[in-house]
């Protein structure tokens, strides 16, 4: 990460500059003419003028092109705190997020790439087709929403009704975040209506060249947003119940429904560019196998595991993790832990076996259409298993073993950091579906087996464990946030970002009145109910 550094700042600057620029175009209405306009005139043809701004926000909701940026957007936040992956590099002198003591220069990429290369790329196609081309609206609206509810679910409120609308004292606005979620829903259902529409007739698809996942299908299109709808229905389920409700029957319930199988998974294609992850993982030796993962994979002898991990650098060829937040005196000290199986060259940000376990999960609420819980959480599974081509035999042993769970979790180096047999952080919950189980039992295996087939988005599994408590992961052994977070409790949210402080001060002061407390890492999201 350190020899990203140089690089990082001077992209700092440039989505600063960047930032600035969208926020100075407030009053651009009134200009008769702007020599970087681009007219109707200029949108027809190849709609090229208008298709490439959304692919670069495509390849901005999950960085592909700036590993550095990657690494700090997500890979040393969610991918971690997710319990997925840790890093064996002692960052910092080990005082860094990883111990909650959270660095500024840490906790804004994601924040200055959302502003910087997704919301004024989308705003501008939204800007230039609103009434003229429908469709380049509506995938503008659906990869708006898919890069901003990730960044609400790290900070909280965000600038995104608000945007690029400067009040008279210089600040703009930030969204609660049950507003900014109204608004999400509202971009998707006006997406899918527009789509929609376009399904019967839709032999010449202008999208298609710019796609980087769907190839211009947009049924497909129709199905992610649906399911990103039901997603962030669920998210809100325990504070806004009955708007949870009208959300994810919507979704549920529309013609074309949810991503079904795997071949509808959403994957950006960055060929060819390799997965970040890749660098990270062994150009960098910057990070390894999480001990949740080690023990939740290892124990339930998950044929996935090869899939996502190699076996450690020991003569045993057995798969280590590390656990988080714990002492590291050296790199070399973990480094021999598991490293990451080699990512293709795709970024994965929503799957069909996703949306069968939210749809298991809506049915424990009985909501209309969701169906069988226990049919779908076992869909779930399967569609996870199909994603990597494992047989159907392994997959009826597996969803049917009753005895199998998480096994202890054994520090190689430092006995201190062990998760032993009967610790309150390790589940005892088996994989087989048990009819007459309590609520909070199935509600443990369908986010246990949804955490497992999310991989490797940890920021969408960050949320889901604030959110549900589950899967069971291990608290931090070293805690340097000064009582601002709590061990037990986890990591909550990033704090705002020190450019907002000295740029947006009033707004700033505004979103935080909007929390349910300080603005630091302890504090819950909206949605994050206790």
């Amino acid at each position: 990460m350190n020899k990203g550094k140089s690089v990082f700042v001077a992209i700092t600057i440039l989505l600063t500059i960047l930032i600035l620029q969208v926020a100075c175009t407030r009053n651009f209405e009134s200009i008769n003419t702007n020599p970087y306009d681009v007219y109707d005139n200029e949108l027809q043809g190849d709609f090229k003028l208008i298709g490439d701004p959304l692919v670069q926000s495509m390849l901005n909701v999950y960085v592909s092109n700036d590993v550095s940026v990657l690494q700090l957007q997500q890979n040393l936040m969610g991918d971690i705190f997710s319990g997925y992956m840790m890093t064996p590099s002692p960052f910092q002198d080990n005082r860094n997020n990883i111990t909650y003591d959270l660095l500024d220069n840490w906790n804004d990429d994601a924040w200055l790439t959302a502003y910087g290369n997704v919301m004024p790329n989308c705003r501008f196609v939204m800007d230039k087709c609103r009434g003229k081309y429908p469709d380049f609206y509506a995938w503008a609206q659906i990869i708006r929403v898919l890069a901003m509810h990730r960044l609400s679910d790290i900070y909280g409120p965000v600038i995104y009704t608000h945007y690029a609308i400067i009040n008279e004292d210089r600040s703009i606005d930030y969204d609660s975040q049950e507003q900014a979620y109204d608004a999400f829903f509202k971009d998707l259902d006006s997406a899918v209506t527009a789509l929609t529409l376009y399904v019967p007739s839709a032999t010449d698809n202008r999208f298609k060249k710019f796609d980087l996942s769907y190839n211009g299908d947009y049924v497909k299109w129709i199905k992610l947003a649906n399911t990103l709808r039901l997603r962030l229905a669920l998210r809100i389920s325990n504070v806004n119940p009955s708007r949870a409700r009208k959300e994810g029957e919507a979704a549920i319930n529309q013609t074309y429904g949810l991503l079904s199988t795997s071949d509808e998974n959403f994957n950006i294609n960055i060929s060819p560019v390799t997965h970040p992850l890749n660098v990270i993982c062994n150009s960098w030796n910057d990070i390894r196998m999480g001990a949740p993962m080690e023990s939740v994979l290892c124990g339930y002898h998950d044929p996935r595991l090869p899939y996502y991990f190699v076996p450690a650098d020991t003569k045993d060829s057995i798969y280590h993790g590390i656990r988080n937040g714990i002492t590291i005196t050296s790199k070399d000290v973990y480094a021999g832990c598991s490293k990451l199986a080699w990512q293709p060259s795709r970024i994965q940000l929503c799957t069909a076996a996703e949306a069968w376990f939210l749809l298991a999960e809506a049915a424990l609420y009985s909501w209309k259409g969701a169906g069988d819980a226990k049919e779908n959480y076992e869909k779930g599974i399967y569609a996870s298993f199909r994603q990597y081509n494992i047989s159907s035999s392994r997959y009826e042993k597996y969803k049917n073993d009753d005895t199998l769970t998480a096994k202890p979790y054994s520090d190689p180096h430092n006995n201190l950091n062990n998760i032993p047999a009967g610790s309150p952080y390790l589940s005892k919950r088996t994989i087989k579906w048990v009819h007459n189980a309590p609520v909070h039992e199935k509600l443990e295996r369908i986010i246990t087996q949804k955490w497992i087939a999310v991989f490797p988005d940890g920021q969408e599994a960050w949320s889901e464990f604030r959110r549900t408590g589950y899967p069971k992961l291990f608290p931090v052994v070293v805690n340097n946030s000064g009582g601002k977070i709590s061990s037990t409790l986890f990591i909550r949210r990033i704090p705002f970002i020190q450019f907002e402080y000295a740029t947006n001060p009033a707004g700033v002061k505004r979103a935080v009145s909007k929390l349910k407390g300080d603005d630091n890492g302890g504090t819950r999201l909206w949605w994050d109910k206790e």
